[in-house]
């Protein structure tokens, strides 16, 4: 009877471990309940910390349209450093870097942090980037900065769905202004209505003159 009792509990035990182990496993592999991330590239140099780093295409994989950078920087030193590059090491994509407000240089100040990508943040635009880079690839990059000089990793291709759907840049490059249309299109317009109505006003006043 006592070895019954003895299996009996073992088995209970058992089936209440199996059930907790579960149940972690679940909570552990539920992303949303425990606001885990994706893992992304992230590297340091000096006082400088590069993290959450993305390569963010087109949401469809046909769209043709810029692609950018997602990173969050930190400055543990005691003195302002500048972004002055991001390079796509092994690709011609060019990155364009924009603060969050207004023009000029990207600054991360001391002690402080710069979020690049998303809404009202920096922005980093890889104008030409569905051909720069391709979702599922590793892009190796290279961040340039003033003081720190050159902190390099590699960052995963993905497209701007689900969690990165929000990581698109603040503004992106104003297109190419073509001044020649505006200043043509403003002359002809003026000097049109001169064309036609002024010289033929003259022309008839002097043949009416003549013929006076």
């Amino acid at each position: 009877m006592s070895r019954s009792l003895r299996h009996g509990a073992l088995a209970a035990t058992a089936i209440a471990f199996s059930i907790t182990a579960l149940t972690a496993c679940g909570a552990g592999n539920d992303a949303q309940t425990l606001g885990v991330r994706p893992d992304n590239a992230a590297a340091s140099a000096g006082t400088i910390k590069v993290q959450n780093v993305n390569v963010i295409t087109q949401p469809e994989r046909d769209a043709k349209g810029p692609a950018v950078v997602s990173a969050t920087v930190f400055n543990n030193g005691s003195k302002p450093e500048t972004l002055d590059s991001i390079t796509l090491t092994g690709s011609s994509g060019s990155v364009q870097l924009n603060p969050a407000k207004g023009s000029g240089p990207l600054v991360v100040p001391a002690g402080g942090k710069v979020v690049i990508g998303g809404k009202g943040n920096a922005s980093a635009v890889i104008e030409n980037g569905a051909e720069a880079a391709k979702n599922g690839n590793v892009q190796p990059l290279v961040f340039k900065f003033s003081r720190t000089g050159d902190v390099s990793l590699g960052a995963s291709v993905v497209p701007a769905k689900h969690y990165f759907e929000g990581f698109g840049p603040s503004s992106l490059p104003e297109p190419p202004k073509t001044p020649e249309a505006s200043p043509s299109g403003s002359a002809s317009g003026a000097a049109s209505p001169d064309a036609s109505e002024s010289p033929s006003g003259e022309a008839s006043a002097s043949e009416t003159g003549q013929a006076g």
